[in-house]
C-alpha cells in the first residue's frame, strides 16, 4: 500500500470514539478491536442515508478521520486535535431534557453517555488528560487494512517522521506519524461560567508543555468565552437558536490570557507551543500580531499557524472591501475567516494555513446556492471541490499582488470529524486522493491563462497540489516541529 505522504493539520478521529467509550467502565478505552465503535480504528463509510442527512442538514453522523480512512486515503502525518466539547454545545437553552439528550446525540454523533458527561463537566483539563491517553493506548499496535501491516505512531518532532518513514522500507509497517495538538483553551479548565483559579491554569498549561507528546500547537479560542480570549462568531444553522456564543464574543485577551500566551511561546529546553490562531476575534488576532511586534518577541521567529481555515474575500478589519473582486467574491466574508492583510502576514512570518474543507466555512450562501448540481459524482466532484479552489486561486492572487511567492503556505486541514460540513462527494480521509486529483484539473485550467507579477508563482498544476497536500506541510513541520 503506497502513500501519498498527505498531510492533515486539523482533524479529530477521537471525537466519536472516545465518545462511544463511555458506554463502558472505565471510560476512555480505546478497542484494539476494530469493529467496536471505541475503536478509532474502526471503519465507518458513509451510507446513501448518511451522505443524503448530510446532504440536506449538514450533519455528519459517521466517522471521517478513523486511522483506516486515514490509511486509505495516503495521510502519512496527522495532527489530531484534542477537545473536549464545551459543555454549553449541549447545556443550552432547550429546556426538555429528554430533547436536548436526544438532539445533542443525534447533532454530534457521540453517543448519550457522554452527552451525559459533558452536561455535567466541571473539569476540562481531566477530559484532556483522558483524550491523550485514548491516542497512547493504541501508539505502535499493528493492525491490517487491505492485507498491509499499518500502525500510527505519536512523535515528538520532525526527526522521528524521519525516522519512521526510514524504517518503513525495512519493517515493510505503513506507519501513520500523530502530531498532538488541542483546540480550545478551555482545556485549562476556564470557561466554566465562574471565575478560573489563576495558579491551576498555569499549572495545567506547565503539565502540558512537559508532556512526553507536547502538543505541536494550540488552538487558543473555540466557540465559547474561555476566560482568556475572545473568540469570532462560529456556530451557523438551527444551533444559533439554542447556543449562546455572546459571552466575550469580539473581545481581546485577558490578562490572564497574555500570561497563557507567554508560557505557550516560552521557549525554555525547547518546549514552544504555536498558538493556533483559528477561532480568535479579530480584536484578539490584532492583539496578538501587535505582541509579536514587541522587541522581546519580533526577533523569535514565531510563524503564524491556521491549522484549519480560509479566507474571507476581503481587504482588512478596518477597510472590509474586496481589493480583489474577482476571486474574493464567492468566499464567505465573515470575520472567523482571515482578512487579505492577514494572508499576507502570515505568508511573511514563514506560517501556514491549513485549508479546511466545510462548506460553510469557504464559500458564501449564495456560491453555494449557485454552484451547479449534478446526478453524477464526477460532476459533483468537479463543483464541490472548485468551491476549495476559489480559496487556493483568493490567496494566489493576493501574495502575487504583494510581490510574495504564493506556494509556500497552504497545506490542508480538513477538520474532518469536527461537526463540519464537509465538501459533497469528498465525505471522508478516503477520498482526499480525489479531492487531489480534481484540485489539479482546477489549478490546470487556471494556470492556462493566469497572468502573474511574480514569475516564479508560474509553476505546474501537479506541483500545485503536491504542495497543498504535501510539501509545504513536510517543509514547515521541518523547520518548526523540533
Amino acid at each position: 500500500m503506497n502513500s501519498n505522504n498527505y498531510i492533515d493539520f486539523h482533524c479529530h478521529p477521537s471525537l466519536k470514539p472516545f465518545g462511544k467509550s463511555f458506554r463502558k467502565t472505565p471510560v476512555g478505552q480505546n478497542s484494539a478491536d476494530r469493529r467496536r465503535n471505541s475503536s478509532i480504528w474502526r471503519y465507518d463509510p458513509p451510507s446513501v442515508f448518511d451522505k443524503a442527512l448530510n446532504y440536506l442538514s449538514g450533519l455528519t453522523k459517521f466517522s471521517q478521520s478513523n486511522f483506516t480512512a486515514l490509511t486509505l486515503g495516503g495521510v502519512d502525518t496527522v495532527c489530531v486535535s484534542l477537545y473536549p466539547l464545551e459543555k454549553w454545545f449541549i447545556r443550552n437553552k432547550m429546556k426538555n431534557e429528554l430533547i436536548l439528550d436526544l438532539a445533542s446525540n443525534f447533532a454530534l454523533g457521540i453517543g448519550a453517555k457522554r452527552i451525559d458527561h459533558i452536561q455535567e463537566m466541571q473539569d476540562y483539563f481531566a477530559d484532556l488528560l483522558l483524550q491523550y491517553d485514548f491516542y497512547r493506548q493504541l501508539d505502535g499496535k499493528v493492525f491490517r487494512v487491505g492485507g498491509n501491516r499499518v500502525r500510527y505512531k505519536l512523535v515528538r518532532s520532525y526527526d522521528e517522521i524521519l525516522e519512521l518513514r526510514e524504517q518503513a522500507d525495512s519493517s515493510r509497517i505503513r506507519t501513520i506519524a500523530v502530531i498532538i495538538s488541542i483546540e480550545g483553551l478551555h482545556v485549562l479548565n476556564t470557561g466554566l461560567r465562574k471565575e478560573p483559579v489563576e495558579a491551576e491554569v498555569l499549572q495545567n498549561i506547565r503539565a502540558i508543555k512537559n508532556w512526553e507528546y507536547r502538543p505541536f500547537f494550540i488552538t487558543v479560542a473555540h466557540h465559547f468565552w474561555n476566560d482568556l480570549c475572545g473568540h469570532a462568531p462560529s456556530l451557523t444553522g438551527v444551533i444559533t437558536k439554542y447556543a449562546d456564543q455572546g459571552e466575550g464574543l469580539d473581545t481581546g485577551f485577558t490578562p490572564l490570557g497574555w500570561k497563557v500566551l507567554e508560557r505557550m511561546l516560552d521557549n525554555d529546553k525547547g518546549r514552544r507551543i504555536l498558538p493556533d490562531i483559528k477561532h480568535m476575534s479579530v480584536r484578539a488576532r490584532q492583539e496578538y500580531y501587535e505582541f509579536l511586534e514587541r522587541p522581546e518577541w519580533k526577533g523569535k521567529n514565531i510563524p503564524l499557524i491556521i491549522s484549519h481555515g480560509a479566507c474571507n474575500g476581503l481587504r482588512s478589519a478596518s477597510d472590509p472591501v474586496q481589493a480583489h473582486p474577482l476571486t474574493a467574491a464567492p468566499l464567505n466574508p465573515v470575520t472567523i475567516n482571515f482578512y487579505d492583510e492577514e494572508i499576507i502576514r502570515l505568508a511573511r512570518s514563514g506560517g501556514i494555513i491549513g485549508l479546511q474543507l466545510d462548506e460553510r466555512r469557504i464559500a458564501s450562501k449564495d456560491t453555494l446556492k449557485h454552484t451547479k448540481k449534478s446526478l453524477y459524482r464526477h460532476k459533483i466532484m468537479h463543483y464541490r471541490s472548485g468551491l476549495l479552489w476559489n480559496q487556493v486561486r483568493h490567496i494566489i492572487t493576493v501574495l502575487d499582488a504583494e510581490g510574495l511567492f504564493a506556494w509556500d503556505c497552504m497545506a490542508l486541514g480538513s477538520d474532518f470529524d469536527g461537526i463540519i460540513d464537509s465538501l459533497n462527494g469528498f465525505w471522508t480521509a478516503e477520498e482526499l486522493p480525489f479531492l487531489a486529483d480534481f484540485l489539479e484539473r482546477h489549478a490546470f485550467n487556471y494556470m492556462k491563462e493566469a497572468v502573474f507579477k511574480v514569475p516564479e508563482n508560474r509553476i505546474g498544476a501537479d506541483e500545485i497540489v503536491q504542495r497543498i497536500f504535501s510539501t509545504n506541510g513536510h517543509e514547515f513541520l521541518s523547520k518548526n516541529f523540533i
